[in-house]
């Protein structure tokens, strides 16, 4: 079985590396999610069974600064997955790495797939977009989830009043192995047990000397406050 994983040099593409011991993670220069005919020579060359597309721009603050590069990326970018993956025409499996984001986090918590998004900003909307794309190939599942690699958090502080279903990256591929597995299809919420806020996350994670923070202190593009999710097609994960 070919498995080729996209973004892979990100916290949820080296997890799945681990668990997809001999698959292909194409590089950027191999495979340039926004180049159409890198994208074909990869796919068509290597004929892929499943194709995890991790790959994405994900910096809030620079997809809302660089909307032009967030859309090829992730949106086109996209969009050549799928017309390289009808062109090989071998029911690959696509399982597309979304995002909780992809809701305003206002009104209410624990979304399920049923819930109508409502992104917020253009890094959710981007996500969004990419979720219709993907829905254009018979064979997909849309993956929403929210997650943080174990170690030291990225950011000196850590919202204390923005929360979410968080699970540590390894946690999501566990998860991603199982939907895998059953080849389910459609969208299926990866979510954590228990809401949390970031900082409980960041301690979690093993974060030393992490700040705290609320959102009244935030300057940027807007953010969904309430990131959590629940499911009603899949299982929950217990955070570890």
């Amino acid at each position: 079985m070919e498995v080729l994983i996209t973004g892979g040099s990100g916290a949820l593409g080296q997890s799945l590396r681990k668990i997809f011991r001999n698959s292909f993670c194409p590089t950027h220069a191999e495979m340039d999610l926004t180049e159409a005919n890198l994208v074909d020579k990869t796919i068509l060359s290597h004929k892929p069974d499943v194709v995890i597309h991790a790959g994405a721009l994900v910096g809030i603050r620079e997809c809302e600064e660089n909307k032009k590069n967030a859309w090829t990326t992730n949106v086109e970018g996209t969009q050549n997955i799928v017309n390289a993956l009808k062109k090989i025409d071998n029911n690959c499996y696509l399982m597309y790495i979304s995002t909780a984001c992809v809701f305003a986090g206002e009104d209410k918590k624990f979304y399920t797939e049923d819930d109508i998004p409502n992104p917020k900003n253009y890094y959710s909307l981007t996500k969004l977009c990419g979720e219709i794309v993907v829905r254009q190939y018979h064979n997909t599942c849309i993956i929403r989830t929210n997650f943080a690699p174990k170690g030291q958090w990225k950011y000196p502080k850590a919202f204390t009043d923005r929360f979410g279903t968080y699970l540590f990256a390894d946690n999501v591929a566990n998860g991603i192995r199982d939907v895998w597995k059953k080849r389910k299809t459609g969208i299926v919420h990866i979510v954590g047990n228990k809401r949390i806020s970031m900082y409980e996350m960041a301690l979690l994670a093993g974060s030393k000397n992490v700040g705290k923070m609320t959102l009244k202190e935030y300057k940027g593009p807007p953010l969904t406050v309430d990131m959590s999710l629940s499911t009603k097609v899949w299982k929950k994960y217990k955070i570890r």
